[in-house]
This record gives C-alpha cells, structure tokens and sequence, in this order.
C-alpha cells in the first residue's frame, strides 16, 4: 500500500437517521460540528436522511404508486393542448 494517502483522522462518529430518530455508532473520517450524547458519552454527529433503517430496500416496506391515475390526471390535463 501507498504510504500517506489514507486518512489518519479515524475516530468514532454518530450517524443519525433524521426520518426516524435511529442512532448507531462507526469509525469515520466525516467532519461535523454538531455532537450527541449516547450512553454517556459525547460523540461527533453526521444527520442523514435515510439508512438502512428507513430505506425501503432494507426494510421490505414500499410505497404503493397509482400509476394509473397519474397518467389518467396527466391525459386530462394535456388534453386542451390536444389538437
């Protein structure tokens, strides 16, 4: 391995799912000015939008599309262009 151009700064940062209020703990190297208590002890915070505790992939939950009646509110909307 090429010597110095790894990061050196690794340390343990709080990654927090802002969609459901889900913390879990890694190493990192992300640079943040917020911080958190867990079990007392004050970490670095990284928010996210989603993770794999929210993400519908990971938790077999999908939204149900109406494909159907989009496309039937689009016709009806374009059909005055309709000629």
């Amino acid at each position: 391995m090429r010597k110095g151009i790894h990061p050196e700064n690794y340390r343990v940062v709080a990654f927090k799912d802002m969609s459901n209020d889900d913390v879990f703990l890694t190493k990192s190297t992300a640079d943040t000015n917020e911080t958190i208590e867990v079990d007392g002890v004050e970490y670095p915070l990284v928010k996210m939008e989603i993770s794999r505790t929210s993400h519908p992939y990971y938790t077999g939950k999908s939204k149900l599309v109406d494909t159907a009646g989009r496309i039937d509110k689009f016709k009806t909307k374009y059909a005055k262009f309709k000629k």
